[in-house]
């Protein structure tokens, strides 16, 4: 877990519309026993709901991700990459350019998941970052 460069505070647009369900931190398995540490956020949303680029990018990874299910990845740059797990539907491939609110996939419960929502991941040259310190407040 590591801070991330000032740079990159604050600079995303929100990847869907609804509320963090599960924040950025350690937590008890939804699916097992135990705890493990949770890499990202959950944001609650209807399935079928739009999922937008936070920020001008290259998609990456756009597929079948394990435990992720379908997910897309875009490569922002300065060393920051995000993901967007569970999908439903995804709506791009991988190498395009993409930009802040291009709608990228649809909310869905693929992959290990409880119930419809969006698991959103922010790295930082590779290390785990808390999402909400990139998203901007407004």
């Amino acid at each position: 877990m590591e801070t991330p460069n000032a740079v990159n505070v604050g600079f995303f647009s929100w990847p869907a519309a609804g509320q963090i369900t599960s924040p950025f931190s350690m937590r008890k398995n939804p699916l097992g026993v135990g705890y493990d540490f949770h890499a990202g956020i959950d944001i609650a949303a209807e399935a079928g709901a739009p999922i937008r680029a936070v920020a001008k990018g290259r998609v990456i990874a756009a597929g079948q991700e394990g435990g992720y299910g379908n997910a897309v990845a875009v490569d922002q740059g300065n060393g920051v990459t995000s993901r967007h797990a569970h999908c439903s539907q995804l709506l791009t491939v991988v190498g395009p350019l993409v930009n802040a609110g291009d709608e990228i996939a649809t909310v869905g419960s693929s992959g290990r998941s409880t119930g419809p929502h969006l698991h959103f991941e922010v790295r930082e040259n590779g290390k785990a970052v808390d999402p909400q310190l990139f998203l901007n407040p407004g």
